[in-house]
């Protein structure tokens, strides 16, 4: 957590630029009235041993890979046992019923929250059972987990309240589309740090290649370095980095200016032809790494070679719409080697585009996920590209009637 939150500062510093720069939001997630009225939502108080049970048993889906993803220290999660054997309220947890399973759960929002619970109650070898640090009210039990107060009588009167405290949880059942969840999950956000959807599109859509991406993400050098993190982010930025490559390399002829729809499309393709195309992805995920360490090599800064340049200097922000670009054409290892000796042009050509060329430069700063941006700048980028390097570049563009083609300059 201390890691995470070091760097959480210059995290949001990097992302400052993005709001509407191709992240997924709610202009995605427009839904029928209907969907709403027709989703049965109720509320129930399980006990923390009872929810407990319920993760024991696999019923609450946590997503196992999102242990490392952790966004707690041991002191908040210890304040939160402290709240509930003090009785203190506690925000609800929210689930939805999954699809064709019937009494199983993915979660909407509470992670943070069972997860705590689980490691707490935890005596598996898959869970580090949690010892209570940084009490301010029950310092007698600093330094105690939960089989410390189970074998202790003194502490009968805690583990009682512990166990028996009631957590309200709210239930969605009937839920019609994953855009309704989407929409849901992100209006629980509204007004505090908005979390990525990345989380939610894991427990919907499982699999083998989101797995790979998931894994890939954090132990990427390369990402670390870009996006400045020690540890995975627990936001998942990283993995929708990933998603957002490969959406980009495989299924560009299909993109429709939705990028919520395109990473789910992605994802759900590659997990279905995962067995014939394992060693394809693995090979331009090497690539996607490759791409990202020329690109900060080239330009000389990671704070540079991802940013717009407005003039007078590189703004310093995380800009998703340039990093496409960027790895785009820059995962091709004849392009990178072509790149090697003309790095000064290079840069200077990016320069006078951004200074230039109005439409190039809005197509990084206003509505960039539509399809005339996002191919004003992938065909503008790859055309200059072309015509500074000796080499055979093949350059996707839509043409009068919006159909998608490619050229080979």
């Amino acid at each position: 957590m201390s890691d995470i939150k070091d760097n959480e500062e210059y995290q949001e510093q990097l992302y400052l630029d993005i709001e509407n720069v191709g992240s997924e939001n709610e202009d995605d997630l427009i839904q029928n009235d209907s969907y709403f009225s027709n989703a049965v939502i109720w509320g129930t108080d399980w006990t923390s041993e009872t929810i407990n049970n319920q993760l024991l048993r696999g019923t609450i889906d946590l997503f196992p890979k999102f242990q490392r993803r952790d966004a707690w220290s041991n002191k908040d999660k210890s304040r939160f046992i402290e709240s509930l054997i003090l009785g203190l309220p506690i925000p609800q947890i929210i689930l939805a019923e999954k699809k064709n399973a019937r009494g199983k759960y993915i979660v909407i929002d509470g992670k943070q929250r069972l997860l705590t619970i689980r490691r707490f109650f935890a005596s598996s070898k898959d869970f580090k059972p949690l010892r209570l640090s940084g009490l301010e009210i029950l310092t007698n039990l600093n330094g105690k987990t939960y089989e410390n107060l189970k074998n202790d009588p003194q502490f009968a009167d805690e583990l009682n309240q512990l166990e028996n405290q009631s957590i309200r949880t709210v239930v969605i059942k009937n839920w019609q589309n994953e855009s309704f969840l989407y929409t849901v999950f992100l209006r629980l956000n509204t007004g505090s740090k908005q979390l990525s959807p990345q989380e939610l599109r894991q427990a919907l859509h499982p699999g083998d290649f989101i797995d790979f991406a998931d894994d890939f993400s954090v132990n990427s050098e390369p990402i670390k370095e870009m996006l400045n993190l020690n540890m995975p982010d627990y936001r998942m930025r990283d993995v929708e980095i990933v998603i957002r490559y490969f959406s980009f390399k495989y299924f560009l002829n299909v993109y429709d200016g939705n990028l919520k729809k395109s990473f789910d499309y992605t994802v759900n393709e590659l997990n279905k032809s995962w067995l014939s195309k394992e060693n394809e992805i693995k090979s331009l995920a090497n690539e996607f790494n490759e791409a990202i360490s020329f690109t900060i090599g080239l330009f000389g800064n990671k704070k540079y070679a991802f940013s717009k340049w407005n003039g007078d200097g590189f703004q310093g922000n995380f800009n998703r719409a340039i990093f496409d670009i960027m790895v785009y054409y820059f995962s091709n290892p004849d392009i990178r080697n072509e790149s090697k000796e003309k790095q000064g042009v290079i840069i200077q050509r990016f320069k006078d585009l951004c200074s230039n060329d109005i439409e190039f430069m809005t197509s990084f700063e206003h509505t960039t996920k539509s399809i005339d941006n996002t191919f004003k700048r992938l065909t503008t980028w790859g055309e200059n590209l072309a015509e500074i390097l000796d080499v055979k570049i093949e350059i996707p563009y839509i043409d009068a009637e919006k159909v998608y083609k490619t050229k080979l300059v």
